[in-house]
């Protein structure tokens, strides 16, 4: 993924402009309730630079500009969702954001020596179909489609498609077999014959 450089201390008018505006839609939007659905959905529209049909946004909501956000059909985002998108985060369909996730396209240089004078950008994408659990998803990362990213990972390198990964740093814990509706079936039967001792 490309890397670019941002100034910290000479923002131009249009990115500050694109900010405060930001930060006025994100203020309506956590200040709203789930009585409040249809017009949720108007200020994500808004809000992000593209959005898919049936998308949801917890409470307190948080990121930079917004319009560099996008995100596929039947988006779902928990409490505490903080994207950092300084560069382009995009995310597929069926997507599922637990609480407290970060998804960060941001950055900073290893030395201190100008630490607070600039920072670097690099896109993340997110495929369809992935679960991310209570994690922090670092800048450059592409998650393939079907990927489960477990809680407390922090993911820093690329997630191939239909995998688990777990830990920090995120790693590999197993592939995600294709789904059996007559598995599902067998193990729903057995387990209610079971009783609820599992």
């Amino acid at each position: 993924m490309e890397k670019f450089i941002y100034s910290r201390t000479e923002i131009n008018a249009e990115a500050l402009k694109q900010m405060m505006k930001c930060s006025e839609l994100i203020k309506q939007l956590n200040e709203l309730t789930l009585a409040d659905f249809q017009k949720k959905q108007e200020i994500i529209a808004k809000l992000f630079g593209t959005v898919g049909n049936n998308a949801f946004v917890g409470n307190n909501f948080h990121c930079d500009f917004g319009k560099n956000i996008h995100v596929g059909d039947n988006f779902h985002a928990d409490y505490n969702c903080t994207m950092l998108d300084v560069a382009e985060i995009r995310i597929g369909r069926n997507c599922l954001i637990g609480p407290d996730v970060g998804i960060y396209t941001a950055g900073h240089r290893l030395q201190p020596e100008g630490r607070t004078l600039d920072g670097y950008g690099m896109p993340i994408c997110i495929g369809d179909n992935v679960w991310i659990g209570h994690s922090v998803v670092l800048p450059g990362v592409t998650i393939g489609n079907g990927a489960v990213i477990a809680a407390g990972s922090v993911v820093t390198k690329d997630v191939a498609p239909r995998t688990l990964v777990a830990g920090n740093p995120a790693v590999l814990k197993k592939c995600i077999k294709e789904f059996s509706q007559t598995h599902f079936t067998e193990s729903y039967t057995n387990s209610t014959e079971r009783g609820t001792d599992c």
